[in-house]
């Protein structure tokens, strides 16, 4: 019997051996640089392609290659369809052709090493500083990583000094704090994120330019960081690449930053500007066929947003942590629109500029009163919250009032409160004023007190 039952015995044995040799190819195949299965563009738009012969393999956020005329470009699929899938280029769909072959490959993730800092890099992690190709470090770090594990992570503890008098005094950072500038543009956010970019209350530096003007890229590299270059590693997608670059940026500095906090940095991750990503992030998910829902953005950009920004942060025990602060431009100068609305409810506190201050010459031109740090309180002694809370009640009487003595109404000596806030508040103001170039290394309450004492003498 046992002679009659070996051959089938054997055959089965042979096929399952083949059958697991054929998903380890598979695996191994999935898992590597090789592309796997080819297609065809049957389909160009302008903003998007459609390829067919993909059969079910693809999934949402793999990347599709195609060769055209010798060139390579790539794309993402952003959605699927029974054998069809509809890709959205990194590049413009100009070089593509009906009927051009389209590779599936792997997903894309970056591989970050130390030496990269005082590079520029392109969204994709590619280096257009002209200084040779980069290291490629060993751990790979998926762009669309999930946010840590709100139980894993470390307490925030530690005070963040970033030398603008204006936010060390009334809206102070700490480390592994998130924090928004909200502008209109024009009000000094590029000035303001470059004073803060100086600060020396951190290891290293990730800045992503985010739809910035091609011109300006060069001067805030070069001029603005000056000799903090070095320690700094810059992403940017200027306003003329595509949608799907500028949406990119933001991932990439982050997967950057998240490297550096891992090997033990405290990290300051800066990105200008969230509002732009925000409106790559509109064109990527109307293309995919998604519904307007508040102003022309679909219901995809309210969830990327909390996704990417929960990424930053305090990390794991025994690793470093990320300071994240996101310029958000407000359209039309209105505070309340969604995508600032929205932000707004994620971070942990909020710069508000305004045109009207600015328009007086004080800058940065910070709303003291609709400004906040969430965090203020690990910063502040008890003694120097009870200062800045009556600082804040005689800016209130003095801007409040602001009507009543520009036509001659007000009259010294009938309101106590209101003379102490005509006396102070002016000179706490012009105390708060700061250059752009000008980064301060003192203490702001001592520095502020000295120059109100100065004017009183």
């Amino acid at each position: 019997m046992a002679d009659q039952n070996s051959p089938p015995i054997r055959e089965a044995h042979s096929q399952r051996t083949a059958l697991s040799r054929l998903a380890d190819v598979i695996t191994t195949a999935r898992n590597s640089n090789i592309s796997q299965l080819g297609g065809r563009v049957i389909e160009i738009g302008r903003n998007h392609y459609l390829v067919e012969g993909l059969g079910n393999s693809g999934r949402l956020g793999d990347i599709i290659t195609v060769t055209s005329d010798g060139r390579q470009t790539m794309g993402e699929i952003i959605r699927l369809q029974t054998g069809r899938a509809v890709v959205k280029p990194f590049e413009s769909t100009d070089m593509i052709k009906l009927g051009d072959t389209a590779w599936l490959t792997e997903r894309l993730d970056i591989r970050p090493a130390m030496s990269w800092k005082g590079r520029t890099l392109n969204a994709m992690a590619k280096p257009i500083d002209g200084l040779g190709e980069l290291e490629e470090g060993l751990r790979g770090y998926e762009r669309d990583r999930p946010p840590p594990l709100p139980m894993t992570l470390q307490r925030i503890s530690k005070p963040v000094k970033t030398g603008v008098r204006v936010i060390d005094m009334f809206t102070p950072l700490c480390c592994g704090q998130r924090i928004g500038i909200f502008a209109g543009s024009g009000v000094g956010k590029s000035s303001l994120l470059s004073m803060l970019a100086r600060g020396q209350s951190v290891d290293s530096v990730v800045l992503a330019l985010v739809g910035e003007r091609g011109r300006e890229v060069r001067d805030f590299l070069d001029d603005v960081l000056g000799n903090q270059k070095q320690r700094t590693i810059a992403v940017v997608a200027s306003s003329a690449e595509s949608a799907m670059m500028r949406r990119l940026a933001p991932h990439t500095a982050m997967c950057i930053a998240e490297y550096l906090r891992d090997e033990g940095e405290d990290v300051l991750l800066i990105v200008d500007s969230l509002t732009r990503y925000a409106h790559a992030s509109r064109e990527f998910g109307l293309a995919a066929g998604e519904p307007p829902v508040a102003r022309g953005f679909p219901p995809s950009v309210f969830s990327d947003l909390p996704r990417l920004l929960e990424r930053s942060g305090p990390g794991e025990e025994n690793s470093g942590s990320i300071t994240g602060i996101f310029s958000v431009l407000v359209e039309g100068d209105d505070h309340n629109d969604p995508i600032a609305d929205t932000i707004r409810g994620i971070l942990d506190g909020h710069i508000v500029l305004e045109r009207g201050i600015a328009d007086q010459g004080r800058y940065p031109a910070v709303n003291l009163l609709s400004s906040i740090s969430r965090l203020a309180h690990i910063s502040w002694t008890a003694s120097q919250r009870n200062l800045i809370q009556k600082l804040k009640a005689l800016i209130a009487r003095f801007e409040e009032s602001r009507d009543l003595r520009s036509v001659g109404a007000y009259q010294p000596g009938a309101d106590p409160e209101l003379d102490d806030a005509v006396k102070i508040v002016p000179k706490l103001y012009e105390a708060l004023t700061q250059q752009a170039s000008e980064t301060d290394t003192q203490n702001a309450f001592a520095v502020v007190a000295a120059h109100l004492g100065d004017k009183k003498g």
